[in-house]
């Protein structure tokens, strides 16, 4: 289907679109799901009460037939033979109500679900039109919906003709019997009729339910300009564009802080700074920055590293230049090559250390350029 531009409605419905045309009572629905739930409970509670309801009307119906003289000429006490029945007959009903109150609640959770819509109460003005009516008669729609009518009536006749042919032979015999007997097996050939004619709507249902959702669907589907439109929009607004941002920054602190075991050591202010090492003596090249931040970041980072017993080296200059001159995944500046490497052989030391008495004592002095002890171009945590 093209629109006025010239393009055709090749993408399928985004989420808001879906959302969007729910809201305005715009979801699939199958009338043929609906009549097939609805008449099976019906069926099924025929079956279940018919037999206890039929009882009950009978003596109802016999003990108002039974009614003396003076009472038929008691205009009292007809109205209150009259209450009596219709209370009666209201609550031997009412299961049977029930369950057909409770099949067309349900029917509709079969496909699109329960929606209320003032949209769809408004007056519609269009509908009033002639023309329009014979449009929607000539329209698509409305050829299928023929065809659907048609394929009922086919069906349905198809199967009654057959029942009629199957039970031919039961029908003709129940003059054979007296009047009580002819009417119970009239009555179960009767519900064995109405169920199978039930349960042949199925075909029904399976055509229409997944043309419906079909239909719906193609009515949804919008132009690629439409789709950019729509993503346009969203990540345009300020709150879409804050939420963005806020879980990028929580993407990219968490995978720093998964990488902060990994590392070798890890440089403190000791309190404010914190930046994590990684030296692969295999690859070659300068020690890389895993990890690093300020304040709250640097004590995750701290508690992170001792979780995982790497070690922390306080060397408040060389901290602050590495926090200042580097950049995450990146190798240190040469200029820090001589400092960092006194680090990484204290952190050594330590390893081979047997004893906690022949650890070596923590670097100190250690060759930090003055000009890398200012922040740089890097970007502040």
């Amino acid at each position: 289907m093209a629109e006025d531009s010239g393009q055709e409605r090749s993408e399928e419905p985004t989420a808001k679109r879906l959302e969007d045309a729910r809201k305005k009572g715009q979801i699939p629905r199958s009338r043929e799901l609906n009549t097939f739930v609805v008449l099976l409970a019906g069926v099924m509670g025929c079956s279940i009460f018919g037999g206890f309801i039929a009882k009950k009307l009978r003596q109802t119906m016999m003990a108002n037939f039974r009614l003396e003289r003076k009472e038929l000429f008691d205009s009292d006490a007809l109205l209150l033979h009259s209450s009596e029945a219709f209370t009666n007959t209201l609550s031997l009903l009412t299961p049977f109500l029930a369950l057909m109150v409770l099949a067309a609640l349900v029917a509709p959770l079969g496909l699109g679900g329960w929606m209320f819509s003032w949209g769809n109460l408004q007056p519609k003005f269009s509908k009033l039109n002639p023309l329009e009516g014979f449009k929607r008669m000539f329209a698509a729609k409305g050829l299928v919906e023929l065809i659907k009518s048609l394929l009922k009536v086919l069906l349905l006749g198809g199967v009654a003709t057959l029942l009629l042919q199957s039970y031919q032979a039961e029908i003709f015999g129940l003059i054979q019997h007296n009047l009580q007997l002819a009417l119970d097996h009239g009555l179960d050939i009767l519900w064995r009729s109405t169920l199978l004619l039930s349960a042949a709507l199925v075909v029904l249902v399976a055509i229409d339910v997944p043309y419906q959702l079909w239909d719906h669907r193609k009515k949804l589907k919008m132009t690629l300009q439409e789709v950019k439109d729509e993503m346009k929009e969203s990540e345009g607004r300020p709150e879409v564009k804050s939420k963005i941002r806020q879980l990028q920054h929580e993407r990219a602190s968490q995978r720093m802080m998964d990488e902060v075991p990994k590392a070798d050591v890890v440089v403190t202010n000791p309190t404010h700074y914190a930046v994590a090492l990684k030296y692969d003596q295999q690859g070659g090249g300068a020690p890389k920055v895993v990890a690093k931040g300020v304040d709250m970041i640097a004590a995750q980072i701290r508690n992170k590293a001792v979780a995982a017993d790497v070690p922390l080296v306080a060397a408040p200059p060389l901290a602050r230049a590495l926090y200042y001159n580097t950049e995450l995944e990146r190798e240190i500046p040469e200029g820090l090559y001589l400092a960092v490497a006194q680090v990484l052989a204290y952190v050594y030391q330590l390893k081979v250390a047997a004893h906690p008495g022949e650890r070596p004592p923590p670097p100190t002095d250690l060759p930090v350029p003055e000009e890398y002890l200012r922040p740089s171009g890097a970007t502040r945590e």
